[in-house]
């Protein structure tokens, strides 16, 4: 299926491994240049590396650098000013009792899981309704409609990002700017697997079987057109369809012509991705 985007630019977060890496690799396979960025250089190499190697076709570009920061965020803008698909993403934090929070955890936590997302679509939103084309799509946590009691500080801080994308995503949509949000089940990535030992370790389980817990999906499986989606997300998928087909109508009656609207390609104005 041909998804429209061949030759747009995407800025995709913390995109070195797991979800943000099969984001990333996904993005490249469509013909969509890609702006990668991690704390970690080694393994952003090896992704960069590997997508260049199977997309000879496209530009990759690596940042390494921490996009919670002003710093980490200001180069990555500089590296893309004007990306077309915004991929918003962020290692949650830890897990633990609320009684062991301090102020501080929470600031942390807040910071990087809702005011990152927040200060990244500030800076590229505007562009995109100019435009008239913006995809941006927020990775948070199944715990967001399903809290988990020792993911307090992701639930407080995805929730807050959720309301407030709820909002926004209204008014965008009218100039073909859509905003929607992945909520991942398990996946086998470094961020389950930590969960998964913390939860062993307080139950006083060891041994290789502790932290094994249901079938994980695959961090691919999370864009695939096939089952894999649907058991892997908690994403509300007839919701954001709706979503995407209200784009056109409601930029007619902005006065935004239907040209301006299809500049996405070949098929549906405004195709899912």
């Amino acid at each position: 299926m041909d998804l429209g985007i061949k030759g747009r630019r995407a800025i995709v977060c913390a995109s070195s491994k797991g979800l943000g890496r099969a984001c990333a690799m996904a993005l490249a396979n469509e013909g969509v240049h890609v702006t990668l960025t991690a704390r970690g250089a080694e393994a952003l190499k090896a992704t960069a590396d590997e997508i260049r190697k199977k997309n000879p076709g496209i530009t990759v570009t690596e940042i390494v650098g921490d996009i919670t920061t002003p710093a980490g965020r200001e180069a990555v803008l500089k590296a893309c000013p004007e990306p077309d698909i915004l991929i918003n993403n962020a290692g949650g934090p830890p897990p633990g009792d609320f009684r062991n929070w301090t102020r501080d955890d929470w600031i942390k936590a807040i910071d990087a899981n809702m005011l990152t997302p927040i200060e990244l679509i500030k800076a590229t939103v505007d562009g995109m309704i100019a435009r008239k084309f913006g995809r941006i799509v927020n990775i948070t946590s199944g715990a967001v409609k399903m809290p988990i009691a020792e993911l307090g500080l992701s639930n407080g801080a995805r929730t807050g990002l959720t309301g407030f994308v709820a909002g926004l995503a209204r008014q965008t949509v009218a100039h073909n700017v859509t905003i929607n949000g992945l909520l991942p089940g398990p996946f086998d990535t470094d961020r389950l697997r930590g969960n998964l030992a913390f939860n062993a370790q307080k139950l006083g389980k060891t041994g290789r079987g502790a932290a094994q817990g249901p079938r994980r999906g695959q961090p691919g499986e999370a864009l695939r057109h096939d089952r894999g989606i649907r058991r892997g997300l908690r994403i509300p998928l007839q919701r954001a369809r709706r979503l995407h087909h209200r784009a056109e109508p409601a930029a007619r009656r902005r006065g935004v012509s239907r040209d301006d609207v299809a500049r996405t390609g070949k098929g549906s104005p405004c195709p899912e991705w």
